[in-house]
C-alpha cells in the first residue's frame, strides 16, 4: 500500500474548520495537523480530528507533503511562502491575494517550486456546472446571479473578489476566448467595499456576459443562464440541476420549429469535498489542476479591472 499523503490546514475558522474535517476522512490521507492563531480554537479542531493544534505555520514545514490555505486573503502570501519554497503541495483557497501584484508573486513562487497548485474555484466541482461545460459548445449570451444576504465574513475583500470571481471564472472557462470589454458599476452598502456589482464582459468572438453579484440581498439566488443558437441551459448553482430548452424542426404545417424543455438528471455532488479529493488524486497520480495558478490568476485580473471600472464611476 501506497504511503499516506501528509497533509495539513492553515486557517481554521469556518471553512478550513470544514478543510480539515474532510481530509481526516480520504482514504489514504493522514491528517497531520492544523494551524491558526487561536489557540483554543486550534486546539479543539486538532482534539475534534486527532492530530496536532499549532499556532506557527513554520511548525508545520517538513511535516506534511500538501497543505490547504484558508486564512483570510489579506494573509495569502505571507502564509503560503514558507510552504512553497519548501516544496508542499498546496490548495489556495481563492481569491489568491488582494492585489493582481501579490496574486502573481503567488503563482511564480509555485511554478519556481514545482509543486502542485490549485486553487479553490470551488463551484468548477459543481455537479451542474461540470455538465454545463460539457454540453456548451458555442454561446452566445450568459446572464449570471449570485447574490445573497450579509454575512460578516470575507469582508475583508469586496463582493467582486470574494463571490463574482467564483462566476468570472466560470463565464471565462465557457467561452474560451479573450475578453475585449468591460464595463461595470456598483457601490459599498454595508462595508468600506464594493458590496452589490453588476458587469457585462464582452468577449472578443462577440460573446456577452452579464454578471450580477451582492451580499446584502434580502434572498439568496445562484443561477447562470447560458444561450446558443439552439439551445438555453440554465443552472440553479444551489440545487445543481439544469433545465435545457433545445429547438425542434418544424411539424407538418408548422412554419416555425418547436421549443422542447427538459430536467436532466444530475447526481449532485458535494463540491468542497470533490475538490479535496481531486487535489488528493492529482498529487498521487500527476496531472495538472482544474483551476491552474495561472487560470485564477486570469479570473483576479478581470475581478480587479471590474473593481476600477466601478471606482471611476464613483470618483
Amino acid at each position: 500500500m501506497a504511503n499516506p499523503i501528509r497533509v495539513g490546514v492553515v486557517g481554521v475558522g469556518y471553512l478550513g474548520n470544514i478543510h480539515a474535517k474532510i481530509y481526516s476522512k480520504i482514504p489514504g490521507v493522514e491528517l497531520v495537523g492544523v494551524v491558526d492563531v487561536d489557540r483554543s480554537n486550534v486546539d479543539k479542531i486538532a482534539a475534534q480530528y486527532g492530530c496536532v493544534g499549532y499556532t506557527d505555520v513554520q511548525d508545520l514545514i517538513g511535516k506534511v507533503d500538501a497543505v490547504s490555505i484558508v486564512v483570510p486573503t489579506s494573509l495569502h502570501l505571507e502564509t503560503a511562502r514558507p510552504f512553497l519554497e519548501a516544496g508542499i503541495h498546496m490548495l489556495m483557497e481563492k481569491p489568491l491575494a488582494p492585489s493582481y501584484e501579490e496574486s502573481l508573486e503567488l503563482v511564480e513562487l509555485a511554478e519556481k517550486s514545482g509543486v502542485l497548485f490549485q486553487v479553490g474555484h470551488l463551484e468548477r466541482f459543481n455537479g451542474g456546472v461540470m455538465e454545463l461545460a460539457k454540453r456548451v459548445t458555442n454561446p452566445r449570451f450568459m446572464e449570471v446571479t449570485r447574490i445573497g444576504p450579509f454575512v460578516a465574513r470575507a469582508t475583508d475583500v469586496d463582493v467582486v473578489t470574494d463571490l463574482m470571481i467564483h462566476d468570472i471564472d466560470i463565464v471565462m472557462s465557457l467561452v474560451g476566448e479573450p475578453i475585449a470589454n468591460i464595463s461595470a458599476a456598483g457601490t459599498p452598502v454595508i462595508t468600506d467595499h464594493i458590496d452589490i456589482a453588476n458587469a457585462r464582459l464582452e468577449f472578443a468572438n462577440g460573446v456577452v456576459a452579464n454578471v450580477t453579484a451582492s451580499r446584502v440581498s434580502n434572498k439568496q439566488q445562484r443561477r447562470i443562464r447560458v444561450f446558443e443558437q439552439e439551445h438555453y441551459y440554465g443552472l440553479d448553482y444551489t440545487n445543481q440541476q439544469i433545465t435545457v430548452a433545445s429547438t425542434e424542426p418544424p411539424k407538418e404545417g408548422e412554419d416555425f420549429p418547436s421549443v422542447v424543455s427538459e430536467e436532466l438528471a444530475i447526481e449532485p455532488l458535494l463540491p468542497l469535498n470533490h475538490e479535496l479529493e481531486v487535489f488528493i488524486d492529482t498529487i498521487r497520480n500527476g496531472g495538472t489542476p482544474l483551476v491552474t495558478g495561472r487560470i485564477a490568476l486570469e479570473a483576479v485580473r478581470v475581478a480587479h479591472i471590474i473593481k476600477e471600472k466601478i471606482t471611476a464611476c464613483q470618483s
